[in-house]
């Protein structure tokens, strides 16, 4: 009577897992940051996230990655670009907000005969 052992499954590489939960920490910060401020370090998360899927799509390609974490190293890319984009529109307001406060500012001086200059 012989017995073998089966050989392991193939697991997903710790890199595509990492992609993923930063992609969900990103998309999450980037949803958040229009209500809190502090959401916004979270959506930090999305370009690494979009950055690192690539890394490990490239190193799955290659070879150098099992295949099995491609869903979860893809999913993760997509959710870092859809975070990365949520997160540059909510940057773009910000700037638009305090151009808007700066101009807004710029025309209450002028029209109190402009800005007291220090003698």
């Amino acid at each position: 009577m012989s017995t073998y052992a089966p050989a392991p499954a193939e697991t997903s590489s710790g890199n595509a897992t990492t992609v993923l939960v930063l992609g969900i920490i990103g998309l999450v910060g980037g949803l958040g940051s229009c209500c809190c401020c502090l959401f916004t370090a979270l959506a930090v998360c999305a370009p690494i996230a979009w950055y690192l899927g690539q890394r490990e799509l490239a190193a799955i390609r290659a070879g150098r990655a099992p295949a099995s974490g491609e869903s979860s190293a893809k999913s993760g890319m997509i959710l870092g670009i859809i975070g990365t984009a949520i997160l540059a529109l909510y940057l773009l307001g910000i700037i638009a907000y305090i151009a808007m406060v700066g101009v807004g500012v710029g025309l209450e001086a002028l029209k109190h005969g402009g800005v007291p200059l220090p003698r």
